[in-house]
């Protein structure tokens, strides 16, 4: 039992309604403490993350697992595990406040990335979003 929650926690399988709104366009950085990793950004339904020029010409910061590729611009219609652990588990009564209070549509995963993603306990990058 314990493994199969645990599973379901590495998977996200809480979040699999969410959707992300057609007309989004929405973009993020990523950072460690000053160095920008990179760019997310979401458009017509479709996730990209690509690296940023500076985090390639460093060699302090070592590639996120889940992009081993520098050069590769990388393209998904499902938010990578990596970004999706950022939006905590929706159930949680402090969760649920907020997005009552905030007036956020808990299944828009967009909206979801940008309120409660800029921090996570499981690495030290933080997202930001930014304008278009």
């Amino acid at each position: 039992m314990f493994k199969n929650i645990f599973y379901r926690f590495l998977k996200n399988e809480e979040q699999e309604d969410l959707y992300i709104p057609e007309s989004s366009d929405t973009f993020f950085a990523l950072f460690y403490k000053d160095l920008i990793i990179g760019k997310l950004s979401v458009k017509n339904g479709v996730w990209e993350f690509r690296y940023s020029e500076s985090f390639k010409n460093q060699d302090i910061v070592q590639k996120i697992i889940d992009f081993p590729d520098t050069e590769k611009i990388y393209i998904s219609d499902k938010l990578w595990p990596f970004f999706a652990h950022r939006i905590p588990g929706l159930a949680q009564p402090s969760v649920k406040k907020i997005i009552e209070e905030e007036n956020i549509d808990h299944d828009n995963e967009v909206d979801l990335l940008k309120r409660f993603g800029h921090k996570s306990i499981a690495n030290p990058f933080e997202l930001t979003p930014e304008l278009g």
